[in-house]
């Protein structure tokens, strides 16, 4: 068996990587996201305009515009608003996609020795959101993307 010695990395070409991955961490395109964290449902969700996001279900139909109020924290570039507990006059805008329920999760009790075998499933039923605004307490932190 013929084993190679894999090449060796120069100290130099590390150095290099760093600083390509640090001009990435400094640059203002990842400062600038707009971005707020909602809690619905027992659970806290980090959510930005355009994107979606499954949450417990919410007995709205599709189609239908949701108003979350629940706004824990919003940041808008430099600026970061956090809540006690949460932030005054925000709100989330989010579109209701679908509503569905999540794959099955089979639950399977057993006993040894008695004969005791019980097998059951559960189906959790969600919500999809598709969030199209985030609204800050005095000004509109983010419109809708088109």
């Amino acid at each position: 068996m013929n084993l190679k010695k894999p090449p060796a990395v120069s100290g130099n070409a590390c150095r290099q990587l760093d600083t390509v991955f640090l001009k990435l961490v400094k640059c203002s395109v990842w400062r600038l996201k707009i971005y707020a964290i909602i809690e619905t449902g027992g659970k806290q969700y980090r959510v930005e305009p355009g994107a979606t996001l499954r949450v417990a279900d919410l007995k709205v139909e599709p189609g239908a515009t949701v108003e979350l109020d629940r706004v824990l924290l919003i940041s808008s570039g430099e600026q970061v608003k956090v809540g006690t507990p949460t932030v005054a006059g925000a709100k989330v805008l989010a579109a209701v996609k679908a509503e569905g329920k999540a794959r099955k999760v089979v639950v399977f009790k057993y006993k040894p020795k008695v004969r005791y075998r019980r097998k059951t499933g559960h189906r959790q039923p969600f919500t999809e959101l598709a969030v199209s605004q985030i609204v800050d307490g005095e000004e509109t932190a983010a419109k809708p993307a088109t």
